[in-house]
């Protein structure tokens, strides 16, 4: 039990209870010390953090006082938010297996007085414009009886934006999603949460209610070192909203699931495109939101994960794909946002001190004599780029000098490729080839690409000047 005299405590010894050899002794050292400010700045009853990398847990440390004879890694707590993404998972799921579309409207497979005429994908991605709480009073702190259906979730103003104008966070939306995993599976979310992701992945500490050892939810007073004990409810339908609980460990066994995928549950492809803020990407250093996820822009890394709060707790996860890494800060105080900076910190940390060992180069096991012939230099225009060609047969277009727009291509079993990324993502690349079975020059949406800068012949769409190219005597 805490109470006034918290300071008094013994403090948690703080060791790491996962080092991995890999991590150098002053890695680890900058890595608690960075949580260890945190959890002091913070005015944290206690904090945890983790560090995953390439598929294991690292490093794990607390601060703080923890529930006795229990291993950080292990310490259960509330991580509000980040329950949203398992979610997404869950609705990507029934999307792969062919059981909805995520431009399906909500009220195709669900009667719902609010959210309706949204599409899926809206609601994954807080674009549906569905007010940001459900009716009062404050959900977090009350029991969920309160709202035992759907039409309780919403007051008055239900619909603050039209569908897919902006983006405006709702944890109602999520309630709705929940339900809509329930009304196709037939059983609860979280029941198919536990046989679907949880158990595939290992994650047996993360459940919808507390399992000791936990920690309990604190409040801070905001002048004095004293404590006030924060409720921790069932939220009922809108538990889909916040209402997992999770351990370090545990939250790192998801960040690897998110950062590499897997195909029992759901492929990297599928994660890749969760991945991507609606909208599409956004400018350096500006935060979007995916389908289920929150992208950020640090230190030139996009980082993706979710935020969690509930009364008492706050929790962070952050990934970094290109890196292989993630971090995990779990804390038991209301608004304690240092978490956010902390888990950036510990990942970043990581990637910098001990940056990532690329893998070995290697040859492609297979490469088609007419995929071969496309690579090499190619001109839209007077404009230069190159075309290489990767695994599996896609394609990777790329800009010389500045300017231009990449884009990396995916093979269809047309022959044809699509563009996955920014301008080109969704557009169609063709080799158009003559008559005799030649490359005459590249389509990219309409975009002409020739092997020569504006090319003599008919490719050009509007054609090329017949006297070619001048020198400055030849204008005049």
């Amino acid at each position: 039990m805490i109470d006034a005299s918290y300071n008094d405590a013994a403090p948690y010894s703080g060791a790491a209870s996962h080092d991995d050899a890999g991590l150098l002794p002053a890695t680890r050292r900058a890595l608690l010390h960075r949580l260890a400010t945190g959890q002091s700045q913070g005015r944290a009853p206690s904090m945890v953090g983790a560090v995953m990398r390439e598929g294991r847990l690292v490093w794990s440390a607390g601060r703080g006082e923890l529930p006795s004879g229990a291993g950080d890694e292990d310490v259960q707590y509330r991580i509000g938010s980040i329950s949203k993404t398992f979610v997404a998972v869950l609705v990507m799921r029934l999307r792969d297996e062919g059981l909805l579309k995520l431009e399906d409207r909500l009220g195709a497979y669900l009667d719902t007085p609010a959210g309706g005429e949204a599409t899926i994908a809206q609601l994954l991605s807080h674009t549906s414009g569905l007010a940001a709480e459900a009716r009062g009073p404050w959900w977090e702190r009350t029991d969920g009886a309160l709202r035992p259906e759907l039409g309780d979730l919403f007051g008055d103003r239900p619909q603050l934006h039209t569908p897919g104008r902006l983006h405006h966070y709702s944890n109602p939306g999520y309630a709705l999603l929940g339900a809509l995993v329930e009304r196709i599976r037939g059983e609860s979310w979280y029941a198919v949460l536990r046989r679907e992701v949880l158990a595939p992945l290992g994650m047996e500490r993360t459940t919808l209610a507390p399992a000791a050892p936990h920690a309990d939810g604190w409040a801070v007073h905001p002048w004095a070192d004293v404590l006030l004990p924060e409720p921790a409810v069932d939220t009922g339908r809108m538990a889909p909203a916040g209402q997992l609980w999770s351990t370090t460990a545990d939250l790192c066994r998801f960040a690897a699931f998110l950062t590499h995928g897997d195909e029992g549950v759901l492929a990297a492809s599928t994660l890749a495109e969760m991945r991507v803020p609606e909208g599409g990407a956004k400018a350096p250093g500006q935060s979007g939101y995916g389908l289920g996820l929150q992208v950020m822009e640090r230190d030139g890394r996009t980082l993706v994960g979710h935020m969690g709060t509930m009364p008492g707790f706050v929790a962070m996860l952050l990934a970094s794909p290109q890196d292989g890494t993630a971090a995990v800060v779990l804390a038991n105080r209301t608004s304690c946002f240092e978490v956010g900076s902390v888990a950036a910190d510990l990942l970043t940390k990581v990637a910098k001190l001990e940056p990532r060992i690329p893998a070995p180069w290697r040859p492609l096991s297979e490469a088609k004599e007419e995929h071969l012939e496309l690579t090499g230099s190619w001109y839209w225009g007077a404009a230069p780029f190159t075309l290489r060609l990767c695994a599996g047969g896609a394609l990777e277009l790329s800009p010389l000098g500045s300017g231009g727009r990449g884009s990396r291509f995916r093979p269809e079993q047309d022959g044809t490729w699509t563009g996955l990324d920014d301008y080109y993502a969704g557009e169609t690349l063709t080799a158009v080839r003559t008559a005799e079975g030649a490359v005459s020059h590249l389509d990219l949406g309409t975009f002409v690409f020739t092997r020569e800068p504006y090319e003599a012949g008919d490719a050009v769409p509007g054609g090329v000047d017949a006297a070619g190219w001048r020198t400055a005597e030849g204008r005049r």
